[in-house]
C-alpha cells in the first residue's frame, strides 16, 4: 500500500471507530433510529471475509514450520488470502470510482 492509501484506511477506521462510540451508524436518522442497509452488510461480509483469510493463511504458515502442513498448502492459502484482498480492493476502487462519478454530475 502507499502511503495515501494508508492514510485513506487510517481515516475510515478512525470514523468506523467514532460511529460506534457513539452507537449511530452511517443511515441512522437524527433521532438515533438503526436502520440496516445492505451496503453495511456487504462490507461487513467482505472484512471479515479478510480476516477469516488471513489468518488462516497464518495458521497455515505457522504449521508448516512445525512440520503439521506442506508447503503446497501454504501456498495456496497465501494464493486464496491474496484473491480475497485483491477481489476486496477491486470492489472498494469500483464503489469509490461510481461515488466520484456521482459527485461530477451536474445538478
Amino acid at each position: 500500500m502507499n502511503i495515501k492509501q494508508l492514510d485513506a484506511v487510517n481515516a475510515y477506521s478512525q470514523a468506523t471507530k467514532k460511529m460506534q462510540e457513539t452507537g449511530l451508524g452511517s443511515r441512522d436518522g437524527l433521532d438515533g433510529a438503526k436502520s440496516n442497509s445492505a451496503f453495511s452488510a456487504l462490507v461487513n461480509d467482505a472484512v471479515g471475509d479478510v480476516q477469516q483469510a488471513t489468518s488462516h493463511m497464518e495458521l497455515t504458515a505457522a504449521k508448516s514450520l512445525v512440520n503439521e502442513a506442506d508447503m503446497v498448502d501454504v501456498v495456496t492459502a497465501v494464493s486464496n488470502a491474496e484473491m480475497v484482498v485483491n477481489t476486496v480492493v477491486t470492489v472498494r476502487d469500483k464503489v469509490i470510482a461510481a461515488y466520484n462519478d456521482i459527485l461530477k454530475m451536474p445538478i
